[in-house]
């Protein structure tokens, strides 16, 4: 077991189904990070002397420190876009029906709120858009994608990432058509819209692809020819199927998916992952079709959604960045040999011919032992050589 490629020429080989000499790595990502919680109890089980920094108010995620990254053997570095100067949020401490919470109201208005005595994860407490009307979505104020302001020093940092380090460069999580719309909708009445109210989604979809198509176009001229891969993504799945008709996807939003997965195609080589959490089969051949060479995280406990099953399937056409462990069941509460046990199975289904890259399904959660997360990746490492 001896590696004789750099991080960033792994990562390559495998993103084009060549073997590498081991399996790529991640860790650092909004859907490939670690709660700050499990965080701290890693670093504090490794007995490293550092502050857990917040990348994610949301999720809550905390950004791995070069050292951690370095421990687990992570071939990974990311950068991000900012928000725009023109924004002027930021976490409110505020108090409602005698709760205190902390309030984050983002750039399209949605208020994302952590209550304070469980300070786990932000949820939405306020859908802008959930009374409109279609002139009412014409008439909100929609943040500019293409304010220069976010991506002011991104192609410093991408460059040296680029030529000091030997790591792959992975962009952070853009691309979200579809979910937006739900944020400011409201999940119930989104569906609802979808059913029977197809004009105004496609109205609102228009407003998010326009945003995102705005955004790229920047970020495309700043680093296009300096990342390895560009993550962009959507929820469509739940635990047993699609969360809505693969017939209304294919009509209303794969054609918005599609514009700008092809874009990005059209302005660099890096390879486009696409997220969805849950049993997303029957949407992969959409995914494909839309230019995706990526899905993450592949939910590998969701219905029909078995490892060898999908690496037969769709092995040839399609990267698989995820899938190492059962993440809601085996990781937050089996024993450290479960999890090694159930990383060396999804290995064996993943590995065979390269087009995989090891991380857990999603986030590592807040209640995961530090002793089941070196048993992650260190049973991927040791078990992830080809040769």
């Amino acid at each position: 077991m001896k590696e004789t490629m750099t991080p960033r020429e792994r990562m390559i080989k495998a993103l084009n189904h060549e073997i590498p000499d081991r399996i790529p790595i991640d860790l650092g990502g909004n859907q490939t990070g670690i709660h700050k919680n499990a965080y701290r109890s890693l670093i504090n089980h490794l007995d490293l002397k550092e502050d857990v920094v917040i990348m994610d108010a949301v999720q809550q995620l905390a950004v791995p420190s070069e050292a951690v990254l370095q421990r687990l053997r992570v071939d990974t570095r990311y950068i991000r876009a900012g928000a725009p100067d023109s924004w002027k949020g930021g976490i409110i401490r505020t108090q409602r029906d005698g709760q205190f919470w902390e309030d984050l109201t983002d750039e399209f208005g949605i208020r994302w709120s952590m209550p304070g005595d469980a300070p786990y994860y932000m949820d939405i407490t306020l859908h802008p858009l959930a009374k409109a009307t279609l002139v009412d979505v014409k008439a909100h104020p929609w943040p500019r994608g293409d304010d220069p302001s976010r991506f002011a020093g991104l192609r410093e940092r991408a460059l040296l990432l680029r030529k000091e380090t030997p790591y792959a460069v992975v962009s952070g999580i853009s691309g979200v058509v579809y979910e937006i719309c739900w944020y400011m909708r409201g999940l119930e009445q989104w569906f609802c819209d979808l059913m029977d109210n197809t004009e105004f989604c496609e109205a609102m979809l228009d407003q998010t692809l326009k945003f995102w198509m705005d955004w790229f176009r920047l970020f495309l001229d700043e680093v296009g020819d300096l990342v390895d891969v560009i993550m962009i993504g959507d929820d469509l799945a739940g635990q047993n199927g699609p969360l809505f008709s693969p017939d209304v996807y294919r009509r209303i939003v794969k054609p918005r998916h599609r514009r700008l997965v092809q874009y990005i195609r059209s302005r660099t080589k890096a390879k486009i992952w696409y997220h969805t959490c849950g049993a997303c089969t029957d949407l992969i051949p959409e995914i494909i079709d839309n230019g995706a060479d990526i899905l993450n995280p592949v939910q590998v406990s969701a219905k029909n959604m078995d490892p060898s099953a999908l690496k037969q399937r769709f092995g040839e056409n399609l990267v698989f960045w995820g899938g190492g462990v059962n993440a809601q069941q085996v990781l937050p509460r089996g024993t450290p040999q479960e999890v090694a046990e159930n990383v060396r199975q999804n290995l064996k289904a993943f590995m065979p011919g390269g087009g995989y890259v090891f991380n857990n399904v999603h986030n590592i959660q807040g209640e995961v032992p530090a002793e089941n997360i070196l048993a992650l990746y260190d049973t991927a490492y040791e078990n992830g050589f080809y040769v």
